[in-house]
């Protein structure tokens, strides 16, 4: 009797060996750092061989080197795709991501829900490149979001779940959008992580990560991701794609005949890292290899604290809204049962009902949560977003952009949850003395 197939490793075992090797030195259960600029050539051949990219090997670390290797393709594997890469912070994949597939003169459809980190980018450094970006109303209806592709667009991008309002974006109707005018559709998935949504499984043709969020879990490193589905018909959209279908030069193969599925991701990474140059340093990575090995564990209680406490915060007379999709009062309520069945995520954000003065006081009068400029710690932390992040902006585009005068993101950690509503209920008396 033949042997059965093997089932498929379970979620929480492939956080921990996904991609891994055992270093051939010293037999290091543990992924080393390998903190190498370069790499010895065996042979005149074997240099050829690296340059060309057919070898197994490397030739330089700009672009990757083992360790950061190991934890491209242990996220790959968690998210469903077919390759990875990390890079030097989130940004930095946003960028390379798109950088890859649109240049001067082409344009990117983008839903208004974004993070306003990567609307600056957007409008800033990107724009002066020379690509256009368009904001599509997430759930703008069809007709709507098909009238805005053109011949010259190379992509939509969203999030799953935007920071800092959760609106859950419906990934699967603007992944069908996406596909039927001939563009591949980018997800930043950094709040959610592959543990509570998978949107290569939605339709997403490639993902991006802010690794110094969950992935690492402890805000000790900065980093990025990026990975290809390997669905995306890039030979049937040649036309818009040359980078990926086109040879390079004379005599050479494109992309996609030489790399197939992963032609996307090969060209990112020996074109786009390799000239521009985002490396992540593999110390960095080592810290986010042992962060995602715990990935599932932090998820649960991550999701378990937030629900409690935007349930506790819906009750507080202090609090005009609270933006949480875990709750069946959110619009999104719903869709967050769709898309995210383990839990909303563990972003909680509230409108204080006095403006900005009562956030003032609420922002001054925490002891153990920490004011800071970050999520996914271990530590719950919180920001006053209008006079941050969202500085820049004018009043009217901080109201069309749901920025309230009183509107304060939380990242909840892992401390008790007992010892963060202390320190919550402290603060929203003084918001509301």
């Amino acid at each position: 009797m033949p042997d059965e197939p093997r089932r498929p490793l379970d979620f929480e075992t492939r956080q921990i060996h996904a991609g891994a090797i055992v270093d051939s030195e010293t037999w290091s259960r543990v992924t080393p750092i390998y903190q190498t600029a370069a790499y010895v050539f065996d042979s005149f051949d074997d240099g050829e061989e690296r340059f060309a990219g057919r070898s197994a090997y490397r030739a330089y670390s700009r672009n990757e080197n083992p360790t950061n290797a190991v934890a491209g393709r242990r996220i790959a594997d968690l998210e469903g795709g077919v390759d990875g890469i990390v890079v030097a912070s989130g940004q930095a994949a946003i960028a390379s991501a798109l950088s890859a597939l649109a240049g001067a003169g082409d344009h990117i459809l983008a839903t208004r829900s974004l993070y306003e980190g990567t609307r600056e980018m957007f409008r800033g450094v990107l724009a002066r490149q020379g690509i256009e970006f368009e904001y599509v109303p997430d759930d703008a209806d069809d007709a709507e979001w098909s009238s805005r592709f053109r011949p010259n667009t190379k992509a939509v991008y969203t999030e799953t779940l935007p920071n800092p309002l959760g609106q859950v974006v419906d990934i699967r109707r603007i992944a069908g959008l996406a596909h039927a005018a001939g563009v591949p559709l980018v997800v930043d998935n950094t709040v959610p992580t592959p543990y509570l949504w998978r949107p290569i499984e939605d339709g997403a043709d490639i993902v991006i990560h802010s690794t110094s969020k969950w992935l690492s879990g402890h805000a000790s490193v900065i980093g990025g991701a990026i990975v290809d589905a390997g669905t995306f018909d890039w030979a049937a959209a040649g036309a818009r794609f040359p980078q990926l279908t086109e040879a390079p030069r004379p005599g050479a193969s494109s992309f996609v005949e030489r790399f197939g599925a992963s032609a996307y991701l090969a060209y990112v990474r020996s074109v786009i890292v390799l000239e521009y140059g985002p490396t992540v340093p593999p110390t960095s990575t080592f810290l986010l290899l042992h962060g995602i090995e715990t990935l599932s564990v932090r998820m649960d209680r991550h999701v378990a604290t937030a629900q409690t406490v935007a349930q506790w915060l819906d009750r507080r007379p202090e609090v005009a809204t609270v933006h949480y999709p875990g709750l069946p009062s959110n619009p999104y309520y719903e869709r967050a049962q769709q898309y995210l069945p383990r839990g909303a995520a563990s972003i909680v954000s509230i409108d204080l009902a006095g403006g900005r003065d009562a956030a003032r006081r609420f922002i001054d009068a925490l002891e153990l949560i920490s004011p800071m400029t970050h999520i996914g710690d271990v530590r719950t932390l919180a920001i006053h977003l209008g006079s941050t992040i969202h500085a820049k902006l004018t009043p009217e585009e901080q109201a069309d952009a749901g920025i309230t005068p009183g509107l304060i993101r939380l990242s909840i950690g892992l401390e008790s949850p007992r010892d963060i509503l202390d320190d919550l209920d402290r603060a929203l008396d003084a918001a509301g003395a």
